[in-house]
């Protein structure tokens, strides 16, 4: 259940502000209410959703404040986790990466911006997997969500320029490939900065307007 509601937010389908009603996710997963609440409070300790007294569960909605620190927490983390990559990775696991990047490029392609911004979290965190730095690749996994809820919110609203921002990203993650390839973790973890500052300019702060999904249709065992 868990995993279902996280995969749901990473691709976009449960935008910020989606009211989590408990007898609706109760019904989509086939169990009690009572199987719904601790899977509520462990998403609420990672920050991907808000619990407030007699009003629920929502999906939680990024201040600026809090995206700028989640993209400053990253540009900390992220270098040294590529440096670690590069120590440790075989030319199987860089090609993995080269493949991720087709995929989201394929994506973008299609016009599934929704999909290639998943496929660019995937790609992050299939360095912090390779790695071998297991707190610092579980503390990228929420940092990964969060940003997921970020660029719902405050990403461009126009179609152009959410395309261009994101083929921005492809590039970008085949040069750190060319670092990695290299191996040179030093010019890896300045293209990692690099990239993660850029996407944080590309956030527009205001408001995000999006229709209420059908949490049955969306979550339940055949969606």
């Amino acid at each position: 259940m868990y995993d279902r509601i996280v995969s749901a937010v990473l691709d976009h389908h449960l935008p910020p502000g989606t009211k989590l009603v408990e007898d609706k996710l109760a019904t989509a997963f086939g169990v009690s209410r009572t199987r719904i609440r601790p899977v509520l409070v462990r998403l609420a300790n990672e920050q991907i959703v808000t619990l407030t007294p007699n009003r629920g569960a929502t999906i939680a909605q990024p201040t600026e404040q809090e995206a700028r620190e989640v993209f400053g927490a990253r540009r900390l983390i992220e270098p040294m986790l590529v440096e670690l990559f590069i120590q440790r990775a075989s030319v199987g696991e860089v090609q993995q990466l080269r493949d991720s990047i087709e995929q989201e490029e394929a994506a973008r392609a299609q016009g599934d911006m929704r999909r290639a911004i998943r496929l660019s979290g995937d790609f992050h965190l299939r360095i912090a997997e390779g790695s071998g730095h297991q707190t610092l690749g579980r503390i990228l996994r929420e940092l990964v969500s969060r940003t997921s809820l970020i660029l719902m919110t405050y990403s461009a609203h126009h179609a152009a320029e959410r395309e261009e921002a994101t083929a921005c990203g492809c590039r970008e993650h085949r040069a750190l490939i060319d670092a990695i390839r290299l191996r040179d973790p030093v010019e890896a973890a300045r293209r990692m900065r690099d990239h993660l500052a850029r996407l944080e300019t590309q956030l527009h702060f205001g408001p995000a307007e999006a229709a209420a999904p059908d949490l049955v249709a969306l979550l339940g065992s055949a969606g």
